[in-house]
């Protein structure tokens, strides 16, 4: 039974006036009684613990062992185990006897201590979670934010571009990603420009309805197949995009001076060595070029 947090302690005879009652003028104090021989008592103790460190400090817990301080038993009066008593200003306040669900223990405390407010979230994490849930807007709003206070976290202005790049500012995206001083994000900022550079190609490029009935007429236009795999890069279909690329690169390794195996290394940067795809890819060229 020994301590857990700076908020769980031991309370004995000798320093009970202090660390209950004194410390009851600064903070509510639960009082656990329990005894090395009472199985309901080893049962309750551990959540009466989780409970204290949900309070992170706003409530403390004192565990007061009954066989080895018949004092302070007898001077409240338990006559069963466990019994819990909240102490507030130095007088006992509520309580119970027997084993209680975690909820009631809560509901108890409720109306005595105040629960801290929940930790807030990472600010980057939390952008990078708008992003990752398509919120563009509500991403690119809280990045501004946090780049008012440090506009050289990396990571910050290599997603806030990605946000422009979302919404056809590639140029300012650019611009953003050029002031990148750090190698910290080397491959998040690599695939970052890649994208843009994706986008920035299928722009000039035929869309893709017409490039498939293109295909759709000829299957060997490599041009068609070239270019409608730089429009699936530009809307992230990544699979569809290096399948094509892979196929187009075995069967024409010299097109565009060999432009399907430049790109599918761009790409393989774009998505970054844990990709799953990545990995599918890279050893597939790999079997292609040897």
């Amino acid at each position: 039974m020994s301590q857990e947090t700076p908020y769980i302690f031991d309370a004995t005879t000798a320093d009970f006036e202090q660390s209950v009652i004194e410390n009851s003028f600064h903070k509510p104090v639960l009082v656990d009684f329990w005894a090395e021989w009472c199985a309901p008592c080893k049962a309750l103790m551990p959540m009466l613990q989780t409970i204290a460190e949900s309070y992170q400090g706003e409530l403390l817990l004192a565990k007061v062992n009954c066989d080895v301080e018949p004092d302070i038993v007898s001077r409240f009066g338990i006559r069963s185990l466990p019994t819990v008593v909240l102490f507030k200003d130095g007088q006992p306040v509520d309580g119970f006897a027997g084993a209680q669900p975690e909820s009631a223990v809560r509901a108890l405390l409720e109306p005595h201590v105040q629960m801290p407010p929940p930790a807030a979230a990472d600010p980057f994490e939390q952008a990078q979670a708008l992003f990752d849930d398509n919120r563009f807007a509500d991403a690119e709003a809280a990045l501004k934010v946090l780049l008012g206070e440090d506009n050289t976290n990396a990571g910050a202005l290599i997603l806030y571009a990605r946000c422009l790049t979302e919404r056809g500012e590639l140029g300012e995206a650019q611009t953003v990603l050029d002031a990148v001083k750090s190698d910290e994000h080397k491959a998040a900022l690599a695939g970052a420009k890649a994208q843009i550079q994706f986008l920035g190609q299928a722009r000039d490029l035929p869309d893709a309805a017409d490039l498939k009935a293109r295909l759709a007429k000829n299957p060997q236009d490599d041009e068609a197949v070239y270019q409608l795999a730089v429009q699936q890069l530009a809307r992230q279909q990544y699979d569809a995009a290096l399948d094509a690329l892979l196929k187009l690169f075995i069967r024409n390794r010299s097109y565009s001076e060999g432009l399907p195996h430049k790109t599918l290394l761009q790409v393989f940067e774009l998505l970054g060595n844990d990709h799953p795809l990545v990995t599918t890819y890279r050893r597939k060229l790999f079997a292609a070029l040897y």
